[in-house]
């Protein structure tokens, strides 16, 4: 399997600066640093958001692909969670792209999270030899909107960019840690097992 690509980035942030709520966390009066605070709020959505992100999850909705040489046996693991809905596309004997109908695999979740198999009584068409023989696209995410995402993430988020806005270098006199100790709390539940 090849890394993931993403297709469709989530249509809005999580946050931005000039929402009410970071504001308030930030303890932030003027504008004059919204640009810095919408770059430490990124920082911290990418830290837990999408395939490079520590959660292995994506968190506002947004459409990702895997690829792969073969089908997987017995079964292909998606790499984020939670997922909406599977394509499962492939390039028969004679390369050519064709869609798998989805009675042909099943879409389960287990401890290990997300992934695609075959259906009983069914058998995995042939494939050509190319390195993207078999293409899962999955949509994933908790929802379109920012709201939908668990709140403990949303305030994991946001204890990031204000710790990040208040200590401007990685490591202070007064504050040993780059990633504030109640973050991990928040999102230890949220956190999945890598694949």
């Amino acid at each position: 399997m090849l890394t993931p690509v993403l297709v469709t980035p989530p249509a809005v942030p999580l946050f931005t600066a000039d929402e009410v709520v970071a504001r308030l966390h930030l303890s932030v009066d003027s504008a004059d640093d919204n640009a810095l605070i919408n770059h430490y709020i990124q920082a911290a959505t990418a830290y837990l958001d999408g395939y490079s992100g520590i959660l292995g999850r994506a968190l506002i909705t947004q459409t990702w692909r895997i690829d792969a040489r073969t089908w997987g046996y017995p079964f292909i693991r998606l790499p984020l969670a939670p997922v909406q809905s599977v394509t499962v596309k492939y390039f028969d004997r004679g390369d050519v792209e064709q869609t798998l109908a989805a009675d042909q695999y099943e879409f389960l979740t287990d401890a290990m999270g997300p992934r695609i198999g075959r259906a009983p009584s069914s058998s995995w068409p042939s494939l050509f030899s190319r390195g993207d023989a078999v293409r899962v696209s999955f949509v994933a995410g908790y929802g379109d909107a920012p709201t939908d995402v668990p709140a403990p993430i949303r305030q994991a988020v946001l204890m990031l960019a204000a710790h990040w806005y208040a200590n401007r270098e990685s490591v202070s006199d007064q504050n040993m840690t780059t990633v504030p100790n109640g973050v991990s709390a928040l999102i230890a539940p949220y956190r999945r097992q890598r694949i």
